[in-house]
């Protein structure tokens, strides 16, 4: 039988300046310990998914409120797999919801879209005035050095900012076309997006500011990862990638957000905890 597993996640700033989290959840999908590296104002949390993986009719659909001034940072403590389905698509949906002043930090290990697999991936970001935030979303197309090539199956990715900022593709493992064209993945199986984005527009000095500290962290990754950054509109900072494994790729995100972390909000690069282990 499939599982529909919600988590509810409701960051608040209370009377003592300290991040404080809310959560509810129905379902194998569990929220751990609060965590505080950085002091009270930043709340650290991991979501973990008990059966490890979804299969054909499975749901995850997390929600979270960063309310005003709150500062949540998110992770996971390994990659969501989406394995063969011979049934129905399998779907994780995401909904990010900031209130002014609030800043949320989204950043998942992979996701993997195993052969066979007929998965929807999906993440919906509504930023108030004031408020940032940092994300991404990596995705890595079968388990090449396991033998495994995504060569069936297919991955749809959806990823919107209301207003701003919508990006949908559907990744098909017959789209030789898409897969190996250097117009498309040119052969790649990995793909990642990050951005930063802002309730209002970036004053031009500092978009400009930001994309040069973001470019020359992207100049010295390593070979065989291509990489670019830009700004599509005046509220965001975006990085694509593409790579041959997720690794590397995730290895140079982690840098990208350290740096986007100090150049626009002046806070040290503090990896949450369950990166080391």
């Amino acid at each position: 039988m499939p599982w529909h597993a919600h988590l509810e996640l409701d960051y608040r700033r209370d009377a003592a300046q300290r991040t404080v989290l809310r959560h509810a959840h129905t379902g194998p999908l569990r929220i751990l310990k609060s965590l505080y590296p950085e002091g009270d104002g930043i709340c650290h949390n991991v979501i973990v998914h008990p059966p490890g993986g979804l299969v054909g009719g499975d749901v995850l659909d997390v929600t979270v409120q960063a309310g005003a001034d709150a500062h949540g940072l998110i992770s996971t403590p390994g990659a969501t797999r989406f394995y063969r389905s011979d049934g129905p698509p399998t779907t994780q949906q995401v909904a990010l919801t900031l209130d002014a002043g609030a800043r949320l930090e989204w950043l998942p290990l992979e996701a993997i879209a195993y052969p066979g697999c007929d998965a929807y991936n999906t993440l919906r970001a509504t930023l108030a005035e004031g408020s940032e935030m940092i994300g991404w979303d990596v995705c890595a197309l079968g388990l090449p050095t396991a033998g495994q090539p995504f060569d069936r199956g297919s991955l749809v990715q959806h990823l919107e900012i209301p207003g701003l900022w919508l990006e949908r593709s559907r990744i098909d493992a017959t789209d030789t076309r898409l897969l190996e064209s250097p117009l498309g993945l040119n052969g790649q199986r990995c793909l990642g997006t990050l951005w930063l984005a802002c309730g209002a527009a970036l004053p031009r000095d500092r978009r400009e500011h930001l994309l040069d500290v973001v470019r020359a962290v992207l100049a010295s990754g390593p070979s065989g990862l291509q990489a670019g950054a830009t700004c599509p509109n005046p509220q965001m900072v975006v990085v694509r990638a593409v790579a041959p494994l997720v690794e590397p790729l995730m290895a140079l995100f982690q840098r990208v957000w350290g740096t986007l972390r100090a150049e626009a909000w002046g806070l040290p690069s503090v990896p949450p905890r369950i990166w080391r282990v």
